[in-house]
């Protein structure tokens, strides 16, 4: 997996992306927070100095204003401008007074609004980088009537603001030192709270797989009342049933499997005695008529297959009941499958390909089971030549069975091991119990061994066995 497929994968769990969404938004509302703040008091510092030198330049020029001679001349401008102090600019008519940097901040706009309005005016104006507050007071005077009206003299004062950016701009970082401050608490808040709400999540996930692994009695403790203690409890509703349904079917299998064994058990004493009648019938089949001959070779023949049904029912239910076991001798291999071949009448229809002597500590009587039905199905249902071929190396014996038949079709070689599986579903009966491969997969299990269906390659079924060639204490 690739670096981004990594990040990726990690990115994509639940804990990562709750904790990214609780982090962002506490974050974002920290710094929301810190800069509205900031903001605020920025605005507020503008406003209140705005409003301070605005007073002040009201104030100063209310009080000087009735010392001003009217007409003022230029002596009285000059003195106006100088009581105003700083960069100022006093205008009558065509009269003008100015000194300090920034008159050029002074706008036509404002100039025209003060003498039109005959009010105060504050206007900031940003030039050259400075941002400057220009403030624009027009004198009034007093009739002998007692009415005020504008005088005609205005005054226009310009202040530097630079002082109060700065502290704004001060009060901006420390909106940002803020929020980053934030981040660290805000990731310690995500990680509590992504704990909290994760833990059902991860009670669930365990309860789960301990109910998948076969802990049917897997069970949560909902808590409080949310969704996830809604979940907990329809977990436990969910498993409760599965439970039932499972002890349920266990216990019908159980049923069925003591009733296949005492059936069976039921059946081998009159079987035994069928047995012995069906060879004595044999025996005296040649001295029949012809007419009852066929149907005395059917009897035979069928009371046969019953009693190879019933020691196939009989072995299967040992390996149900977990009572079959092992008896392990030292044998040797080449012999022993030579053995079963020759017991059987197979050795000139099989071709046995055992290199050298194989020894292994196994059950003698569960290989023979094995062999005769892996070789019996190569002759029932391939074709020949039949070969078996025996391999093994310190630890394992191999044991394959080739044919050169059609083969296994894919369906049926999944299938092949199953208890009375047949891949001809149109073919009701055959000569075996439909139990011969499922008894050769259980006596291989037991040993500890694996067995495999397919196809071999130029040839047709082929049904490889592995064994443990020490399944006893090696002598």
């Amino acid at each position: 997996m690739t670096a981004l497929g990594r990040a990726r994968a990690l990115l994509g769990g639940l804990r990562p992306r709750l904790i990214l969404a609780f982090v962002a938004v506490g974050a974002i509302a920290a710094a929301a927070a810190a800069w509205a703040s900031a903001a605020s008091a920025g605005s507020a510092l503008v406003e209140q100095t705005q409003r301070q030198f605005a007073g002040e330049i009201e104030r100063t020029v209310t009080a000087t204003a009735p010392g001003l001679p009217y007409p003022p001349d230029q002596a009285a401008l000059d003195r106006l401008r100088v009581t105003v102090g700083g960069p100022a600019l006093v205008t009558y008519g065509a009269l003008r007074s100015a000194s300090g940097p920034g008159l050029a901040a002074v706008s036509p706009e404002l100039r025209a609004a003060t003498g039109e309005t005959g009010r105060l005016l504050v206007q900031r104006v940003e030039s050259d980088g400075v941002l400057r507050l220009v403030v624009g007071a027009p004198v009034m005077i007093t009739d002998l009537n007692g009415q005020r009206r504008p005088s005609g003299v205005e005054v226009y004062a310009v202040r530097d603001l630079s002082a109060v950016r700065e502290q704004v701009d001060a009060l901006t970082a420390n909106a940002s030192r803020t929020s980053a401050l934030a981040l660290p608490i805000a990731v310690l808040l995500a990680l509590l709270a992504a704990r909290g709400v994760l833990r059902p999540v991860r009670d669930l996930r365990a309860a789960a797989r301990r109910l998948g692994g076969g802990d049917l009695g897997a069970r949560l403790r909902p808590r409080g009342s949310d969704e996830l203690a809604e979940l907990a409890a329809t977990f436990n509703e969910t498993a409760a049933s599965l439970e039932r349904s499972v002890g349920e079917l266990a216990r019908m299998e159980a049923d069925a499997r003591r009733f296949v064994a005492d059936v069976s058990h039921e059946l081998r004493t009159p079987l035994t005695t069928l047995t012995a009648v069906a060879e004595v019938l044999e025996a005296e089949a040649g001295r029949m008529p012809s007419d009852a001959r066929e149907p005395a070779r059917l009897a035979v023949e069928e009371s046969r297959k019953l009693a190879r049904l019933v020691e196939d029912l009989i072995e299967v239910s040992r390996f149900d009941a977990g009572v079959a076991t092992l008896r392990p001798e030292e044998v040797e291999l080449r012999a022993a499958v030579r053995d079963c071949l020759r017991s059987r009448g197979w050795l000139d229809q099989v071709e046995l390909d055992a290199p050298g002597e194989l020894r292994a500590v196994l059950d003698r009587r569960r290989l023979d089971v094995v062999t005769a039905n892996l070789v019996g199905n190569a002759l029932s249902h391939g074709a020949p030549p039949v070969v078996v071929r025996l391999r093994g190396d310190d630890t394992w014996a191999y044991l394959d069975v080739v044919d050169h038949g059609p083969g296994l079709p894919d369906d049926v070689a999944a299938h092949v091991f199953d208890r009375f599986y047949k891949a001809d579903t149109a073919r009701g009966r055959s000569n075996g119990s439909g139990l011969g491969m499922a008894i050769t997969a259980e006596n291989v299990k037991l040993h500890g061994g694996t067995i495999g269906a397919g196809n071999a390659d130029g040839a047709g079924a082929h049904f490889a066995v592995r064994l443990p060639r020490w399944t006893g204490e090696q002598p």
